[in-house]
């Protein structure tokens, strides 16, 4: 049984330029909707860190409406989600600009208190924006994928009552922030795992459900709806060092291509479904497939709307991490146990 997972990062560009009211409110409403009409949840990963600063410092006033929409995006349960971004905890806003503090760009590396205060602090004001303040998170979603070095940040969540991952996208590399996810390529659809998220550990406390890539040439990342979305400084804007390490990421002949609903086409994104339900001959095992999409990319609404339908036709069943979490923790203790009683029966006949 294929659960199809619909996550959207709710945040703004990563330099803290836009309007709130056009790169997460607006869209975020207009893909509510539409999931209203076909009785559909998806998974909101707010990116907290951005919308305290926000509040704090001023600098939008729609910064009302997002917090009002998150509160009603939760109270119809759609899933409420952790993203961090973790430059934005230093922020400042001076002189009409946002200085963002690069050297906390990636929360894994930092140390163990400074996780902890960060996290402790974006589920605070998490809560404040539910209204809930018994309210925990069970999925979470690093900024910019980077859940590498896995342990320390990782135990830190997961001591604050966070049990899901999808920040994984398997064959992934980022030389310049030292990401690696091509070990992952060897693992199932998704797995529980500790100390690394690359490596399967059924007695672990996490859950890696990572987003649904296919490994594809070079020339497919390059469609036009795909290179139409493109923004920020991307290489042009990077050191030589970064530059260099971008391009040797970017020089194999397969790519993992993201199942990014707002970045594709109809076309591409039901032959990347027709391709998984074709390969997936095990019934009753529960097979969770993300996909990923930005408010800020939110713009074909005509081509979520087709895909929805498309799912609905052939009884795929759109899921959050909520609802697919328990049963896949079902399904490694019964994988246990079986192993267990093999073991116990082959040592019985010795």
């Amino acid at each position: 049984m294929i659960d199809f997972i619909f996550t959207l990062d709710y945040e703004i560009y990563g330099n803290g330029t836009g309007s709130l009211t056009e790169l997460v409110y607006e869209p975020a409403e207009r893909l509510r909707r539409l999931f209203d009409k076909w009785n559909a949840r998806f998974v909101a990963f707010v990116e907290v860190a951005e919308f305290e600063k926000i509040a704090q410092y001023r600098t939008d006033s729609a910064i009302n409406l997002v917090r009002e929409q998150i509160f009603d995006l939760h109270r119809e349960d759609h899933e409420i989600a952790l993203h961090l971004h973790p430059q934005w905890s230093h922020a400042r806003h001076a002189q009409g600009a946002w200085h963002l503090d690069e050297t906390e760009y990636n929360l894994c590396t930092l140390p163990r208190e400074r996780i902890a205060e960060i996290v402790e602090g974006a589920l605070d004001h998490l809560r404040t924006l539910v209204q809930d303040p018994g309210f925990t998170p069970l999925s979470f979603r690093a900024g910019n994928w980077l859940f590498q070095p896995t342990q320390t940040a990782a135990n830190v969540l997961a001591q604050n009552g966070i049990r899901v991952d999808s920040s994984v996208f398997r064959g992934g590399v980022q030389r310049s922030r030292r990401l690696d996810y091509r070990p992952a390529m060897a693992n199932g659809d998704s797995w529980f795992f500790s100390d690394d998220v690359n490596t399967p550990n059924d007695q672990g406390p996490w859950l890696e459900i990572p987003i649904y890539t296919e490994m594809v040439p070079f020339w497919r990342m390059s469609t036009s709806k795909r290179l139409g979305m493109n923004s920020g400084m991307g290489i042009a804007g990077q050191s030589m060092v970064r530059k260099w390490n971008r391009v040797r990421d970017l020089a194999r002949f397969r790519y993992p291509l993201k199942l990014d609903f707002c970045r594709m086409t109809l076309e591409e994104l039901t032959s990347m479904v027709d391709n998984i339900v074709r390969s997936h001959r095990e019934e009753g095992i529960c097979l969770p497939i993300v996909a990923i999409g930005h408010t800020k990319d939110l713009v074909d609404f005509h081509t979520v709307d087709a895909f929805l339908a498309y799912l609905h036709e052939r009884d795929i069943t759109v899921s959050t991490f909520a609802d697919v979490y328990p049963k896949l923790r079902r399904a490694t203790v019964r994988s246990e146990n079986n192993s267990n009683h093999a073991a116990s029966t082959l040592a019985g006949k010795v």
